[in-house]
């Protein structure tokens, strides 16, 4: 390799070393006992290899108060999986629609979209938890799911949108006129072109909606039915920190993120290429 190439990738592994320091103190604090961890030791090794933070974060001490994430983790499964499903296959019509079946003030329509993308979270939380409070959905994870599908519906849109307006419409109108109506010309010619942008969006979702704290805090204020997000910030005592079990949880939270992105960034990759973030 010639020097220039070489020196890239030097800077390269730099910045990689970098940005894992903080991976490495939170893997090694975690591994380590709570009479290891202080600011003056925080980049040793552990003297030895205990996993009992682990254990700990994940079943909780009831004798010291310490609620375990076991539950929560639970909790955030039941909230992502049909969230992420359901917002992919809304923003998947939306974007159908909009692309293939325009009507007018459809691109009012999605300009109104888009507009939610825009409005801080914050300023809507007290009508967003009255209107949850009349429907009987507050305090409960099918009220974050409803949330989350709903704030999901722009970005969602967005994408599709823009993914359906590379797919020829020659293909849709021969569709119609061999008799398909709207349902089956979805189905049966939109879906199946559509893995890359369902790709995507439902990476894109899942760790939106795994890594989200303001919502969980404020739809479900009942421990045990409150995401793991805000199970982890319960992790901390009243009085001071077991940093080993904080770090511990912190990675058992980070991990489905951490593994999605391992075994299916390449689709993600793919599906940018193709064009599902092409501009409109």
């Amino acid at each position: 390799m010639k020097l220039p190439r070489i020196l890239l990738y030097a800077v390269l592994i730099l910045f990689a070393l970098f940005y894992l320091m903080p991976v490495y103190v939170l893997f090694t604090t975690s591994m380590k006992s709570f009479q290891e961890v202080s600011l003056k030791d925080m980049w040793n090794l552990p003297k030895s290899l205990s996993f009992q933070s682990f254990v700990r974060a994940w079943k909780g001490d009831p004798s010291r108060g310490l609620r375990g994430l076991s539950v929560n983790f639970m909790n955030s499964i039941y909230l992502v999986v049909p969230a992420t499903l359901i917002s992919a296959l809304l923003g998947s019509m939306n974007g159908y629609v909009l692309t293939k079946w325009k009507f007018k003030g459809s691109n009012l329509i999605f300009a109104l979209i888009l507009f939610g993308m825009f409005i801080p979270y914050q300023s809507i939380l007290i009508p967003l938890v009255q209107f949850l409070q009349k429907t009987k959905l507050y305090g409960s994870i099918p009220g974050l799911i409803f949330v989350h599908c709903v704030y999901g519906l722009p970005i969602t849109t967005l994408i599709f949108r823009n993914y359906y307006s590379t797919i020829p419409s020659d293909i849709v109108e021969a569709a119609k006129i061999d008799g398909a109506g709207f349902a089956k010309i979805y189905a049966k010619i939109i879906v199946p072109v559509s893995m890359p942008a369902f790709a995507v969006v439902m990476i894109w979702q899942f760790t939106s909606i795994w890594n989200d704290f303001l919502f969980g805090l404020i739809v479900t204020p009942n421990p045990s039915v409150q995401p793991i997000t805000v199970a982890l910030n319960n992790l901390a005592g009243s009085y001071f920190v077991e940093w080993n079990i904080q770090m511990a949880g912190a990675l058992i939270t980070a991990l489905p993120t951490l593994l999605v992105y391992i075994f299916l960034g390449r689709f993600f990759m793919r599906g940018l290429l193709a064009g599902s973030l092409a501009g409109t």
